[in-house]
């Protein structure tokens, strides 16, 4: 039986690195998934999640809700983001590596590709509370509730914003969306 997050971080407390590992490997991949998507720059991106995980494990004796620690540490990495996004630092687009798919027609692997490319831009164009709630929304498959909670903001501050986002990258992508 897997351990809880409440469970690994009092080990994590109680000077068990081990149980900071497991955490870190619960939760890097969606972070990770998360910043890519909002700054857009592979190496930006990674730069943060180390600097956030790096900041939670600093900060761990103050994470007041162990239960929630991935909801806790989403939220150092989102304030991370926002603040990347502030200094205007970086805009260039990122193409995940799974992207074309390597195994399918070439034509279509690169429609693919630019239309991704021109999501990704356009993306980038919206504002970040926008693209926030759109890519948890969207890319990673969170429902309204869990992304209220991450965020903490009401749901239907939430919809509004993923509205928005909607209209926007439509307005953005013209035909394309």
């Amino acid at each position: 039986m897997m351990p809880t997050d409440a469970e690994l971080v009092a080990r994590c407390l109680d000077g068990d690195e081990e149980a900071y590992r497991a955490l870190v490997l619960r939760y890097q991949d969606g972070l990770y998934r998360y910043a890519l998507r909002m700054v857009g720059s592979p190496d930006a991106a990674e730069d943060m999640v180390q600097l956030t995980l790096i900041k939670a494990y600093r900060s761990l004796g103050r994470c007041r809700e162990p239960d929630r620690f991935g909801s806790w540490v989403f939220r150092i990495l989102s304030n991370r983001c926002k603040d990347y996004l502030k200094s205007r630092q970086g805009r260039e687009t990122a193409i995940p590596e799974d992207w074309p798919d390597p195994g399918g027609d070439p034509s279509e692997g690169a429609e693919r590709a630019d239309l991704l490319r021109r999501v990704q831009h356009a993306l980038l164009e919206l504002p970040p509370a926008q693209r926030e709630a759109f890519v948890l929304k969207h890319v990673e498959g969170l429902s309204y509730e869990e992304i209220a909670e991450r965020l903490d903001v009401s749901i239907g501050s939430l919809k509004m914003r993923v509205f928005r986002a909607r209209e926007a990258l439509r307005e953005l992508l013209g035909g394309a969306w």
